[in-house]
């Protein structure tokens, strides 16, 4: 985070004095509410259809593929079709996936299969979506605010984490309970899959209210080359390939959240409210952060503040992987929730600021594939590991500490690995070149902060 949002007119709400921002966050805020409100009940559904891990893990592996599979075209399409055009028909494809899961349920047809393939159209939406939205914001608010933008969109994400879990599993756990009114009984699936639904709608009709932004890309070829200038992009940008790796890995690692369905019901002797409970915690921890940081930005050593986070959150996972306390546990979650918020802003950021706007949606489509890599795929290593060294209980513990101990090697490697990222200091919303200047060895420094 800079201080070019302490400078702005608006202060630490700089970003809101822009009424299409203002549309943006509150679509973003609920389309991600509803998006964790379904994921809350997937978990608990499938877990308790087939109780396996290994299931578990595939519901990351589905979403992930279809982001891996069609890095190449995700990105051009936000810039060529239009970033709010195709946001809002990402939501759209999002929503009818929830009524499906809202129709399976409430018919009977809970087939895990059935729910996997929905799940994988899920992802097709998610991997249109994520891009779009990344690249949308700076079209929105004015440069000497998109940093404070940055840390705003994040924390829609993140209040939405916190809210849309606890509202998922209570909503859930109500059809499990005696004492709920009678229409609540046997329907918890349901009446979830349709608060997600209700959600998506609404986050896609103001979307779809938002003014057509400026096109920015016009008469482009739909070569490869073309296809492929993203990568080339984070390749030649040692800054940007070492953050956004550095994410991919390290929650790659340290990813639990295919395991929590084990950790609440086996473990901790849960049930799927408190499921929501734990899948809510790292969303209060990061949002704690976010306003800790809109209050007192990162000034300087941003580079070093932020391997030192990832390594946090490598500690945190292991408290939480050995941990058969409920309150330890929250209290791991939540901290490792706050590290991880350091190192997004700090990366999303550098990302935005560093990336050209006429590649934005590109780099923004590969960045989506390393988040989706770092988030689905890591519960696939996760629910898979798990799977391979016991049952429940018995294989989630294991496999928890060996993802946390590995994001703290991930965090030291890639430390020694890119010292142009380590040092970088101040965050600057003129991009890399002033940020060069801000790096230990000053302005004499050469390409990329080396000497």
């Amino acid at each position: 985070m800079t201080s070019t949002q302490t400078r702005g007119a608006g202060g630490r709400f700089a970003a809101f004095r822009h009424r299409p921002f203002a549309i943006y966050w509150t679509a973003r805020l609920m389309t991600t509410f509803g998006t964790q409100v379904l994921s809350v009940a997937v978990l608990w559904q499938m877990y308790d259809l087939t109780r396996s891990t290994f299931y578990l893990g595939l519901v990351g592996l589905v979403q992930f593929a279809p982001a891996l599979l069609l890095v190449l075209v995700t990105g051009a399409a936000s810039d060529r079709f239009g970033r709010r055009l195709v946001m809002g028909l990402s939501i759209v494809l999002a929503a009818i996936c929830a009524a499906a899961m809202l129709t399976v349920s409430a018919s009977g047809l809970n087939s895990p299969n059935l729910v996997l393939l929905i799940l994988t159209v899920f992802g097709v939406a998610r991997a249109f979506l994520g891009p779009a939205s990344a690249s949308l914001v700076i079209n929105l608010v004015p440069r000497e605010d998109f940093a404070n933008a940055v840390t705003w969109n994040s924390s829609a994400w993140q209040m939405a984490t916190i809210l849309g879990p606890v509202a998922g599993g209570l909503i859930y756990g109500l059809g499990e309970t005696p004492s709920a009114p009678a229409v609540f009984h046997g329907a918890g699936a349901e009446a979830a899959y349709g608060t997600a639904l209700a959600c998506m709608i609404v986050g896609a009709a103001m979307i779809f209210s938002l003014p057509k932004p400026p096109e920015r890309v016009k008469g482009e070829a739909r070569s490869l080359d073309s296809l492929l200038a993203g990568f080339r992009f984070i390749w030649g940008e040692k800054v940007v390939l070492g953050a956004i790796s550095l994410d991919l890995f390290a929650v790659l690692m340290g990813g639990v959240v295919a395991l929590l369905p084990v950790y609440a019901r086996d473990i901790l002797q849960l049930g799927p409210d408190g499921l929501g409970l734990l899948r809510a915690a790292p969303g209060i921890g990061a949002i704690a952060m976010a306003a800790l940081i809109a209050m007192a930005p990162i000034r300087d050593h941003a580079g070093r503040i932020m391997f030192a986070a990832v390594a946090a959150f490598g500690v945190f996972t292991v408290v939480f992987a050995v941990s058969d306390i409920f309150w330890l546990s929250i209290g791991a979650l939540i901290l490792l929730g706050a590290a991880d918020m350091v190192s997004v802003v700090i990366r999303e950021t550098l990302l935005q600021l560093w990336t050209p706007d006429s590649v934005r949606g590109r780099v923004n489509a590969v960045n989506s594939v390393f988040v989706g890599a770092s988030n689905e795929l890591g519960e696939f290593r996760a629910g898979t590991l798990a799977g391979l060294i016991g049952p429940a209980a018995a294989g989630a513990v294991p496999a928890a500490v060996i993802g946390g101990v590995g994001a703290i090697l991930v965090a030291g490697g890639w430390a020694l690995m890119f010292p142009q990222l380590r040092r970088i200091r101040s965050l600057d919303e003129e991009g890399p070149d002033a940020a060069r200047d801000r790096m230990v060895g000053g302005p004499s420094a050469g390409p990329a902060g080396k000497p």
